[in-house]
């Protein structure tokens, strides 16, 4: 039973106003949650931030009024911590209103709502905004996604990659920096993909626009087997997948259906994610997907069972829980070189393709037969 207490004295050195954020998160964070935030962030540092690592992050909550787009997310990209991303719609959406130019405002919970609909204002919480905002947000995506290029079907990752385009445009006319997510993004080459494309407020413009005559569709279908293939073929080149999982929700299970996506579904051999850490507030017990933990995860083959050391679940709000991790990795790890996977999205997806015909055979009359 003495092996039990091999774990390290609990002895911290008192927190003085000179502490860096690594002393506080290796020294203080030492139980409970924060214990759990202190492993979090050395398992990205030390793990998941190897070269031949590929990092999806999830996005839900409304992380970008918060302003933890500019504050952390984009630092993470130009740093090359983030590969890739699936987000809320809503997400992109108010982050668009930054890089347009428009403005969101710390406020309170205990507003009068009644009376901030009548003067004109929006909450989120603590944070309030102009009901113009929505509007010149809408007007703004009303006007582009008319533009030759979006007449057509394409997946999220291209459609975001034309609107950070434009948006990245914006910013350079308006003098503005470091300000949208999406046009970071593009600059990097970091794919953005969207789990419920109708699902926001730029989905709805989309589909006001196809009233009108908008020829623009969104290939679901697409995002999901190009998702597959940016895991596999992070594990295919010799290397690793990790997933960073903010908060829960849709988000947090297409980023983790890569994988039986590519085991259960295209019947290629395969194992799971190799590392997982995730922030939430959502509980284990009520049976949803947000709280589901990475051991129940592995039942489904999206993360590989000898790899459940290599898992972490801090139970604690993503707006506490990021700014840490990412003025820890910033200050513990070197930046990394881009992957650029939205320029590797093809390729990426014929090696998918023909793994999937290399695992099935297909009949005379078009059946489809897995090899045994």
């Amino acid at each position: 039973m003495k092996r039990l207490l091999a774990g390290a004295r609990i002895d911290p050195r008192p927190v003085t106003g000179a502490t860096t954020v690594r002393e506080l998160v290796d020294g203080a964070l030492l139980a409970y949650n924060g214990a759990r935030l202190r492993e979090a962030a050395q398992l990205f540092v030390r793990r998941m931030l190897e070269d031949d690592v590929t990092i999806g992050v999830s996005l839900s909550g409304a992380l970008t009024p918060a302003g933890l787009g500019m504050s952390c997310l984009i630092p993470l990209i130009e740093a090359g911590f983030v590969d890739w991303i699936v987000s809320t719609g809503a997400n992109l959406y108010h982050d668009t209103h930054f890089g347009i130019g428009l403005t969101m405002h710390r406020g309170r919970p205990d507003l009068d709502d009644v009376a901030l609909r009548a003067d004109g204002v929006v909450r989120i919480y603590d944070i309030v905004f102009d009901y113009a905002v929505l509007l010149d947000t809408d007007a703004f995506y009303r006007k582009i996604l008319f533009a030759p290029e979006f007449q057509r079907e394409m997946g999220t990752a291209e459609f975001h990659y034309l609107i950070g385009r434009v948006v990245a445009e914006r910013q350079r006319a308006l003098g503005l920096a470091r300000k949208s997510l999406v046009a970071a993004a593009w600059e990097h080459g970091v794919p953005v993909y969207t789990s419920s494309p109708g699902d926001s407020s730029i989905g709805m413009n989309v589909a006001a626009l196809a009233i009108e005559g908008c020829k623009l569709k969104i290939d679901v279908s697409r995002d999901v087997n190009e998702t597959a293939a940016i895991v596999l073929g992070a594990k295919r080149s010799g290397g690793k997948s990790a997933v960073l999982i903010l908060g829960g929700g849709s988000p947090k299970n297409f980023v983790l259906q890569t994988e039986p996506q590519v085991q259960e579904v295209l019947g290629i051999e395969e194992k799971g994610h190799d590392y997982y850490v995730q922030f939430t507030d959502a509980r284990v017990d009520t049976g949803g997907l947000s709280g589901a933990t990475p051991s129940e995860a592995v039942s489904w083959g999206k993360v590989d069972p000898e790899k459940l050391p290599d898992t972490v679940v801090c139970y604690c709000d993503s707006t506490i829980a990021l700014p840490l991790l990412t003025a820890y990795a910033l200050a513990e790890h070197p930046p990394r070189k881009p992957k650029r996977l939205y320029e590797r999205r093809d390729a990426l997806m014929e090696s998918l393709v023909r793994e999937y015909h290399q695992a099935h055979d297909f009949g005379p009359d078009g059946g489809l037969k897995r090899r045994s």
